[in-house]
C-alpha cells in the first residue's frame, strides 16, 4: 500500500518543526490531504550508573501544561550526528558524561502526522561534569533506582514515551545480562 503525492505545500516554518499539507491520492482513486509535522528528529538517553540508579530531567511541559518526569533528550542540530547529539543532550541537561553509548532502537515518535525519529541510547560509564542547559529550560536532575522508574511507568508518574520504551528497553537489557 502506498499514496501517490499529488501537491505540497509548506504553511508554517518554525525553530523546531515545520507545518505542511500534501495533497495524495489512496490507492482507492480518493484524493485527500495529509498534515504533517516535520522534525530533524531526536535523541534520548538512558543514562544508568554503577548502581543501576537512573538519571531522569523534571521539567515542564508547556504543550501538556504539567511537569513532566522523562528521559534527557533533545532535538538535533540540522546535519548533527544522533550520536554527538546524545553525548551533547545529556551533559547539557544532567552534567554528566558517558564513556559507553549504545544505541537500543531507532523509532517514530507519532507517525501519523510527524516525521519526528528518535534513536534511544543506553549511557553508562558516567562521570559528573557541569550542566549547560540552555537559557528557556528549567531542568531539576532526579536521580532513581531503575526499578522504581519500572514502577512509576506503571502507577503513571512517568507518563512520556520515549521514557516508558527506554526505561522498558533498559530493564529488559539488564535482565538479559
Amino acid at each position: 500500500m502506498s499514496e501517490d503525492l499529488l501537491s505540497s505545500r509548506r504553511i508554517y516554518e518554525g525553530r523546531i518543526v515545520n507545518l505542511r499539507v500534501d495533497s495524495v491520492r489512496l490507492p482507492s482513486g480518493r484524493i485527500t490531504e495529509r498534515e504533517i509535522v516535520e522534525h530533524r528528529g531526536a535523541v534520548a538517553i538512558v543514562a544508568l550508573d554503577e548502581e543501576e540508579n537512573v538519571l531522569l530531567v523534571n521539567q515542564f511541559r508547556s504543550a501538556v501544561g504539567e511537569e513532566l518526569l522523562e528521559l534527557p533528550a533533545g532535538t538535533l542540530e540540522p546535519g548533527e550526528d544522533a550520536r554527538a547529539c546524545a553525548f551533547r543532550e545529556l551533559q547539557e541537561e544532567t552534567g554528566y558524561v558517558a564513556e559507553h553509548l549504545e544505541e537500543l532502537y531507532l523509532f517514530y515518535a507519532s507517525p501519523g502526522f510527524c516525521n519526528e525519529r528518535i534513536w534511544l541510547y543506553l549511557a553508562t560509564g558516567l562521570t559528573l561534569g557541569s550542566q549547560r542547559v540552555e537559557s528557556d529550560e528549567i531542568i531539576e536532575v532526579v536521580r532513581i533506582p531503575l526499578d522504581r522508574a519500572l514502577e512509576m511507568i506503571g502507577t503513571g508518574e512517568i507518563c512520556d514515551g520515549k521514557s516508558i520504551l527506554g526505561l522498558t528497553a533498559a530493564g529488559a537489557k539488564l535482565l538479559t545480562l
